[in-house]
């Protein structure tokens, strides 16, 4: 049995913060990522952290505005929103990959990552 269970979206004004958490249970993971998808709009990848030496990557559009971390204790991660604009309303979806890869570049496609949540709505207004 394994799940992801993301939590912590809302509704912000503008220039707020919210912090996303997931949950994972079952197992433990290579890597867990942050994908949003917006409404007619496709998936899109947020930022990721290998679990073992804590390397992160972020999209640009969210380089200096959110970070991604992780606890172990919990089997948790995290994604601290700031600056927060209209632009990143969308659902936020937490995914998990379990076997190793090479290379930061294949973690940003969603075809890289085998389990997901259900996702969180994150609205932010203007």
């Amino acid at each position: 049995q394994v799940q992801l269970v993301e939590s912590g979206g809302g509704l912000v004004q503008a220039g707020g913060s919210l912090r996303l958490s997931c949950a994972a249970s079952g197992r433990t993971f290579y890597a867990m990522g942050w994908f949003r998808q917006a409404p007619a709009k496709e998936r899109e990848f947020v930022a990721a952290i290998r679990w073992s030496c804590s390397s992160t990557y972020y999209a640009d559009s969210v380089k200096g505005r959110f970070t991604i971390s992780k606890d172990n204790g919990k089997t948790t991660v995290y994604l601290q929103m700031n600056s927060l604009k209209p632009e990143d309303t969308a659902v936020y979806y937490c995914a998990g990959r379990e076997t190793i890869i090479s290379g930061f570049s294949y973690l940003q496609l969603a075809a890289a990552y085998t389990y997901w949540g259900q996702g969180t709505q994150v609205t932010v207004s203007s």
